[in-house]
């Protein structure tokens, strides 16, 4: 029997626990599986997520996962260099990507700006290419990154971006950059799912007011500045613990911070977990202190758990959370993190109407209209 599926092929770093990581996933699992025949491939088979991948999506990748090398540091440093190595060389040699995955596609979709270079290098000139971008071009450091991106999203034949305010900046940032034809889609929740991970279990929590957060412990995320707002209100005697769920490269500067502040029993790191959400279900309240985002979908998913939210002004996040309607918006500065939550913990007619309007959230969430925009896109651009 002949296959008239349309083949896609999504490019991917890795799948450590992240945004991004799960927007691909929620495509994965619920483009039209009678439509497409998909694959994923990585760079490295790495990450939390690395077996969340359905069982009807193929999987394949160019190098092993961290989790995969040698216990031994001599063998692993050996490893890790291969690795790079082999890394660096397939950025300009489509054919290693190639040699794993055998086959054409229709459609490659590249679902971040860090394999925009592997999906357009493909040796495969007949499929069509979609970028995909949920970053705010004038963050600091982003800026780096621009020759090369402003360079490749125009040679994508479609490009998505993340939400309205991502692409009202780069428009406006770069109003001579030519778009491919383009559309803002944003990004979908597994509404039952996420209702269903959050009720797990039960954290302990102690007898005072919880502040949750989830993200990677970048420089941007803002817990530096969160930390400096803690520490103030504690020692002005407003009593409260925070959480922080993931994992990054500022850990140990974090935890030097929370040392020298004296506060390392109340500001709470528990790593990076496959399932955060039993934590912002029974925490009082959720705060996201970030320099930048582009459409977050932690946010999103707080605000379907129904919990008070905190968060900066930033890319996508204004178009979720209307200030002190359904949540509470600030500006990247501690005196105002340090406000807003002084706030939450002692304003509770605030609580109580950001609660009621969050009794109705789902209907602002319509999944299957994100995943017939994207159909549409991978439709339309095969039969071109």
């Amino acid at each position: 029997m002949k296959n008239d599926k349309i083949k896609v092929l999504f490019r991917h770093r890795s799948m450590e626990m992240g945004g991004v990581e799960k927007v691909v996933l929620s495509m994965l699992n619920n483009l039209n599986r009678e439509k497409f025949e998909m694959t994923l491939c990585l760079n490295m088979n790495q990450g939390e997520l690395r077996n969340e991948i359905p069982p009807h999506i193929r999987k394949v990748y160019l190098t092993e996962g961290k989790e995969d090398l040698s216990k031994n540091p001599v063998v692993k440093k050996v490893q890790l260099v291969r690795r790079r190595l082999k890394l660096k060389e397939s950025e300009t040699n489509p054919k290693i990507a190639d040699k794993i995955l055998k086959d054409t596609y229709d459609v490659e979709i590249a679902p971040t700006y860090a394999v925009f270079e592997a999906v357009l290098n493909s040796s495969n000139k007949n499929s069509k290419k979609i970028g995909w971008f949920h970053s705010d071009v004038t963050v600091p450091k982003f800026k780096p990154l621009l020759p090369a991106v402003l360079k490749q999203i125009p040679q994508f034949d479609y490009f998505i971006f993340g939400s309205q305010q991502t692409k009202d900046i780069f428009v406006k940032t770069f109003p001579d950059v030519k778009l491919p034809e383009n559309e803002v889609i944003l990004n979908a929740i597994p509404i039952d799912e996420l209702r269903q991970k959050a009720n797990a279990f039960k954290p302990e929590f102690p007898n005072k007011p919880v502040f949750a957060s989830v993200a990677r412990l970048h420089s941007r995320k803002g817990f530096h500045k969160l930390m400096d707002a803690h520490a103030r209100l504690l020692k002005e005697g407003f009593d409260h613990h925070i959480v922080i769920i993931g994992d990054g490269e500022e850990k140990e500067n974090l935890k030097k911070q929370a040392e020298k502040l004296g506060v390392t029993k109340s500001f709470e790191f528990l790593g990076s977990l496959l399932n955060p959400y039993p934590y912002v279900k029974n925490a009082d309240f959720y705060i996201l202190p970030s320099e930048s985002e582009g459409w977050p979908l932690i946010i999103a998913d707080t605000l379907i758990l129904q919990k008070p939210i905190i968060a900066t002004n930033v890319g996508g996040i204004p178009e979720m959370i209307t200030h002190e309607e359904n949540g509470y918006l600030i500006n990247y500065e501690t005196d105002e993190m340090y406000e807003a939550m002084k706030k939450f913990m002692t304003e509770p007619e605030l609580i109580a109407k950001i609660n009621k309007n969050l009794e109705n959230i789902d209907e602002q969430f319509d999944n299957q209209k994100i995943f017939d925009a994207v159909e549409n896109i991978i439709l339309k651009l095969s039969h071109k």
